[in-house]
């Protein structure tokens, strides 16, 4: 959000006092699960300037739970990573069970324990027509089958998803973890698909940044902003990093996964270079558990035999 403010404040200097007064108490909404967490959010906005005593621009509470009804031009987002939710049930008996969290709307293609793809079905319930969405989401939301294939389906349908960015591995909560930013602008009601191509920048493959001794800066980003053409999108051009997939060729894809890489792997020529034992451990888990909880979907589904 500071961002964002400070982006549209730096970039207008004419705005009016109505403008700014919109700006500061209306223009922003934010969405926290943890109350003390909030608290220290709306502190800190408003110590930069959004928000006030009156109009305190978080709302605290399940942002899953249910449609609020608001619907917004712009939503930025970084959902929680993690594996499927699950709650610890007790017993009469002192015994403990885990159940399944899975989310039911009506307002959702598909119900699914999958976290991730429960925010992308949310934010796209957010969205008004013709509002954009940027999403930061791990790779098991681009291949994972079962619930996983429906909502990219629907996605490309009812979206414009035009750009995907690949990030380095590790730039999000733990090493190893492989995260996207997902680029999308809600349409309306089409029999055609929304998606005509999806564009995708790989600042993955051969690229090697760490926390501490080698962040991510800005200027690592500046190749992909002049690829991305904020101006004028439609004037894109094809680079070794940046080249675009056409809707039939995504749909024609395994499960339309967008699991997409084109670029040689220089690592895998050199066994030194490989990523390390536990990185690759866990990239093996997550392909596994994506598989497993595809499965499960698919199993879920099944008519239950009468006995």
């Amino acid at each position: 959000m500071f961002t964002a403010h400070n982006y549209i404040t730096n970039h207008n200097k004419s705005l009016t006092r109505e403008q700014l007064k919109h700006l500061k108490e209306k223009a922003f909404t934010g969405y926290e699960l943890v109350q003390a967490t909030a608290r220290v959010c709306a502190m800190n906005m408003m110590l930069h300037g959004i928000g006030s005593e009156k109009s305190v621009p978080v709302v605290v509470g399940d942002a899953l739970a249910a449609d609020p009804g608001e619907r917004f031009e712009v939503v930025l987002a970084n959902p929680p990573f993690g594996k499927k939710s699950s709650t610890v049930i007790v017993g009469e008996d002192g015994r403990t069970s885990t159940e399944k969290d899975t989310i039911e709307r009506d307002d959702f293609w598909a119900t699914t324990s999958n976290k991730q793809l429960n925010f992308v079905q949310h934010i796209k319930t957010l969205l008004a027509t013709h509002g954009r969405a940027a999403v930061v989401l791990p790779d098991n939301v681009l291949f994972e089958g079962g619930a996983g294939e429906t909502i990219r389906k629907k996605l490309l349908h009812e979206c414009d998803v035009h750009t995907l960015l690949r990030l380095p591995t590790g730039l999000f909560y733990a090493q190893g973890v492989k995260a996207n930013v997902v680029f999308f602008e809600k349409k309306g009601a089409s029999e055609t698909p929304w998606t005509r191509q999806l564009w995708i920048y790989d600042l993955r493959t051969n690229k090697h940044f760490t926390l501490k001794t080698r962040p991510l800066k800005f200027e690592d980003l500046q190749e992909f902003i002049d690829c991305y053409h904020p101006d004028n999108r439609h004037e894109r051009t094809v680079t070794e990093r940046f080249k675009y997939f056409s809707y039939d060729e995504l749909i024609a894809r395994d499960k339309a996964s967008l699991d997409i890489f084109w670029l040689k792997d220089d690592s895998l020529d050199n066994l030194d270079d490989l990523p390390s034992p536990d990185v690759l451990q866990q990239e093996i888990i997550d392909h596994l558990e994506a598989a497993l909880a595809a499965f499960r979907d698919v199993a879920a589904s099944l008519p239950k035999s009468s006995t």
